[in-house]
C-alpha cells in the first residue's frame, strides 16, 4: 500500500528507528554555493581573523506569517516569551510537542505590524503551517521552499547573507558609505547598500560581530557584489558549503534535533497532515546510538541549552509537560574535544584492508541529517554527541554533545563511540566499518573564548526579548 501521509508511512514501516536509520538521504546539503571558494581551512580562519561572507540564500526554508492573529498564534506555539517583542526584533523560536519535546528551532523575524518571517529547517516551518491551516487563527502563511527541493531555484523571494568577523563592520561601513547602526543583539534596522534598501539583523554565527542582511531576490547580485567589492580592502573571504557546515562547532548551536513528532496522540493529526514526501518522511539518523524506540532520540529544551529561554508567562503547547520536567535532572550541553592520538588511529585505519573505522570527513564528519553518537564513561552511556567537525582555528576535532550533570564539568574524561553497530546501516554515506571508542575531554560550549563572550551577550538579550 502506497502511503499518502507520514502516519501511513510510519504504520507501513513496522519499525520507525530502522526506517530512519536506513533512509537513503545523507546530511543536509548547501546548494547554490561551491564546496570551497578557496580552501575550507582558510575560510574557517577568516571568520576568526578577518571577515567572511556566508551565503544563506539557498538552503533554508522561509515562511511568511501574516494577519491579525499572527502574534497570538506564534506566541501559542513557542516556549519563548513574547513580552516586549515588537517589530524590528528577532528571536530564536523553539516549539515543543504537547509532551514537551523539541520539534526544532528557527529564527523568527518580527518585520512589521502583523508580519513575521520564520527561517530555518523544515520541521518548525511545517508545524506552524499546520496550525495556521487547521486552527481558528486569522492568519495567512506563504512558504518559500529551500533551493534543494524546488523546481525553480532562481525564483526565491529573498536573498540572505551573513557578514561576520572582526573586520565585518569595516566591510559594511564601506559598502554603505556610512557608519553602520549600533544595534543590540537580535535587533534590526533598515540600511542602504548600492542604493537599495536592506534589512540588517545584528547577529553572530561564529562568535564574532556581524550582521545578517536580507532583502528582495531581485537585489541579490547588486548587494552581493557591493559587499564583495567593499571587502577587498578588509580581507573578506567567501565561504563555501563545506566550511559553512562546520561553523556551528565553534558557536555551539546544535542544528540537528530530530523533530519529536513521530509518535504521540498529541501530534497524530500533524502526521496525518504531513505528506509522505515531507522532511520528516525523508529524514535520516546516523551514529552509534540506537535506542529501543524512536522516543529515545527525542530531546528536551534543556538538552539543547534552551532552558533559559523557557518562559511560563504565557500559555503554549507543551507548557504543562515542561513545568513537570523543569524540576527533574537535565543533561547539559557541552563541547567534547577529541583525543588527537585516537583520531590518528581512526584515520590511519583507512590505510589497511581490514578493521577500518567509520571514515571521518573533514571539516564536518556528519554523514546523516540527524547524528546521534554515544558518549560513554567507564563503559556506561552518559550522553549523546550530535555534531562533529574540525576547526582550523582551534586545531581540534570537536563535537557538540549533551551529557549527564555528573560528567558535565570541564576536564572530565569520557569516550565517544564512533561508528554504527553491525558494520553500519544501509545509508549510502555509510561504508562497512567497525566501531571504535575515541577518548574525549569535556569542555565549555561555545568552545572558543571569543564565542563564549559574544554568546553570553546574546543569551542575555534573548531572555529579555
Amino acid at each position: 500500500m502506497t502511503a499518502s501521509n507520514l502516519q501511513q508511512l510510519l504504520d507501513n514501516s513496522g519499525n520507525i528507528v530502522e526506517l530512519l536509520r536506513n533512509q537513503q538521504s545523507g546530511p543536509n546539503v548547501y546548494p547554490g554555493v561551491p564546496g570551497e571558494y578557496s580552501n575550507w581551512r582558510d575560510e574557517q580562519m577568516a571568520w576568526m581573523n578577518k571577515a567572511v561572507l556566508f551565503n544563506q540564500s539557498f538552503h533554508m526554508v522561509d515562511l511568511a506569517v501574516e494577519g491579525p492573529d499572527a502574534f497570538a498564534m506564534l506566541n501559542h506555539l513557542g516556549i519563548n516569551s513574547f513580552k516586549n517583542f515588537v517589530p524590528d526584533r528577532a528571536k530564536q523560536f523553539v516549539p515543543v510537542t504537547p509532551d514537551g519535546y523539541v520539534i526544532g528551532d528557527v529564527i523568527l523575524f518580527y518585520l512589521d505590524d502583523q508580519k513575521f518571517n520564520l527561517v530555518g529547517r523544515a520541521p518548525v516551518i511545517e508545524w506552524v503551517e499546520y496550525h495556521a491551516q487547521t486552527g481558528e487563527w486569522n492568519v495567512s502563511v506563504s512558504r518559500d521552499e529551500r533551493t534543494a527541493v524546488r523546481p525553480d531555484p532562481e525564483n526565491r523571494r529573498s536573498y540572505r547573507f551573513q557578514l561576520q568577523g572582526p573586520n565585518a563592520m569595516a566591510v559594511l561601513e564601506q559598502a554603505m558609505g556610512a557608519t553602520p547602526p549600533d544595534l543590540k543583539f537580535f535587533h534590526m534596522a533598515r540600511i542602504q547598500i548600492a542604493g537599495r534598501e536592506v534589512r540588517a539583523l545584528r547577529h553572530g554565527m561564529a562568535g564574532q560581530p556581524g550582521y545578517e542582511l536580507f532583502g528582495p531576490w531581485a537585489d541579490y547580485d547588486t548587494i552581493r557584489n557591493a559587499l564583495i567589492d567593499a571587502g577587498k580592502d578588509h580581507g573578506l573571504t567567501l565561504v563555501g558549503g563545506r566550511t559553512y557546515s562546520s561553523n556551528t562547532i565553534e558557536s555551539g548551536w546544535i542544528p540537528s534535533p530530530l523533530p519529536a513528532t513521530y509518535t504521540g496522540e498529541g501530534t497524530r493529526a500533524f502526521r496525518e497532515w504531513l505528506s509522505a514526501n515531507s522532511y520528516e518522511a525523508k529524514a535520516s539518523i546516523g551514529g552509534s546510538y540506537v535506542p529501543d524506540s524512536i522516543e529515545g532520540y527525542y530531546l528536551t529544551p534543556w538538552d539543547l541549552g534552551y532552558g533559559p529561554i523557557i518562559k511560563f508567562d504565557h500559555d503554549f503547547i507543551g507548557r504543562e509537560a515542561l513545568e513537570q520536567l523543569a524540576s527533574k535532572p537535565h543533561r547539559k550541553k557541552v563541547t567534547l574535544a577529541l583525543d588527537n592520538a585516537d583520531l590518528m588511529r581512526v584515520l590511519s585505519s583507512q590505510y589497511g584492508k581490514e578493521d577500518r573505522a567509520k571514515y571521518m570527513e573533514m571539516p564536518s564528519a556528519v554523514y546523516s541529517m540527524h547524528p546521534y553518537d554515544q558518549v560513554l564513561k567507564d563503559g556506561e552511556l552518559v550522553g549523546l554527541s550530535t555534531w562533529i567537525a574540525y576547526t582550523a582555528n582551534e586545531g581540534r576535532m570537536l563535537t557538540l554533545a549533551m551529557v549527564d550533570e555528573a560528567v558535565a564539568a570541564p576536564g572530565t574524561e569520557v569516550t565517544l563511540l564512533w561508528g554504527e553497530p553491525d558494520g553500519g546501516t544501509r545509508k549510502p554515506t555509510v561504508e562497512r566499518h567497525v566501531q571504535t571508542e575515541i577518548k574525549a575531554v569535556v569542555a565549555p560550549v561555545p568552545y572558543s573564548e571569543v564565542a563564549r563572550d559574544s554568546y553570553a551577550e546574546g543569551w542575555r538579550t534573548r531572555q529579555s526579548l
